[in-house]
């Protein structure tokens, strides 16, 4: 039972796709704005933001994550762009928690600006802080990003760590780029309480620089590892497990390693998330085109939240398989 908008309470199901998935974990883009441009995300010339009267505001990325919670998804991943590179996120950030204490509520940041930022993470019980990393060299740190702020994200790792917050070190695999740099990630993995996590490069788009020449699959960068350190096999009892990782121990070593391989080995038919973009449009796929717009019904004062729910459960139930939709490409 949730707390409807309005009209009132609705009882809704778990969300239940045509595949027999259910729906627990949501990503919800609190802006599309950043202040570096990965080379692997878009680029600099193409860009162009969402207007800001088209951009959810924050009451209403709050109605949404109490209709889906009274649907039964515990987890909320807030991304971006940069979350926070939006005013007011700090505020946003305590009227979440404040609104859901059980939530499992995690942020990922490229942490240029997370520094002064951190406390309040600690405040909350940020559960963790996926942290965008692609290299420990500054030179190619700003070759990837387009930015020279390599010391800002590492100075808001050592406090993230000194603060006793968990942090998982994403890293994108760029063949020719940062393949060189394996002794880095190892490093860090051996001797920090952090998870480094290689995610394979994906074609999201035309204005990346993605090909098959830079692509760089994970079982290559698992077998560059291994000339480095023994990696140790996790259990399926791990938590790392549960997600789209598949998690090493380091032996000798204070973190862990894992592999993220959307491409040459998906994990489409245990996926369980939902993605909602800055201006409300809710995606089932990261790989299908179709979105569902709802700011629209959010924003007319006669719809209630259960109508919402509704169109939340009918987009689910068609949620496709996106490792099909790629094969098909």
């Amino acid at each position: 039972m949730a707390t409807g908008g309005p009209g009132g309470t609705m009882s809704i199901h778990a969300l239940h796709d045509d595949h027999g998935r259910t729906v627990r974990y949501l990503r919800l883009s609190l802006t599309d704005r950043c202040n570096l441009r990965c080379l692997y995300c878009h680029s600099n010339a193409r860009h162009q933001c969402i207007p800001h009267e088209k951009v959810l505001r924050y009451e209403e990325m709050i109605r949404l994550v109490q209709i889906v919670r009274g649907m039964g998804v515990g987890k909320v991943r807030l991304t971006g762009g940069e979350p926070f590179a939006r005013k007011g996120c700090d505020d946003f950030l305590l009227r979440l928690r404040q609104r859901f204490d059980d939530l499992d509520i995690r942020i990922t940041t490229n942490g240029t600006l997370l520094e002064e930022h951190i406390p309040l993470l600690q405040r909350i019980r940020i559960s963790a802080v996926n942290l965008s990393l692609d290299s420990f060299d500054r030179e190619t740190f700003a070759r990837v990003t387009g930015r020279d702020m390599l010391p800002e994200v590492l100075r808001a790792l050592d406090a993230m760590l000194a603060a006793g917050i968990r942090v998982k070190i994403n890293a994108v695999g760029l063949r020719g780029i940062n393949d060189g740099q394996l002794a880095d990630f190892v490093h860090a993995a051996m001797t920090l309480p952090v998870d480094v996590r290689f995610i394979e490069f994906m074609p999201m788009g035309s204005d990346t620089l993605w090909s098959p020449e830079n692509f760089w699959p994970a079982s290559d960068i698992r077998a560059a590892v291994e000339q480095h350190v023994r990696l140790v096999p996790l259990g399926d009892a791990n938590e790392g497990q549960r997600g789209p990782a598949r998690m090493f121990a380091l032996e000798g070593g204070k973190g862990r390693m894992g592999f993220i391989t959307p491409l040459t080995n998906h994990f489409c038919l245990s996926c369980n998330r939902l993605r909602l973009t800055s201006d409300g449009h809710l995606r089932t796929c990261l790989f299908a085109d179709r979105e569902y717009p709802l700011r629209p019904l959010l924003r007319h004062p006669k719809v209630t939240d259960e109508h919402i729910a509704r169109v939340i459960a009918q987009a689910c139930k068609s949620k496709p398989v996106g490792a099909d939709l790629l094969a098909a490409r």
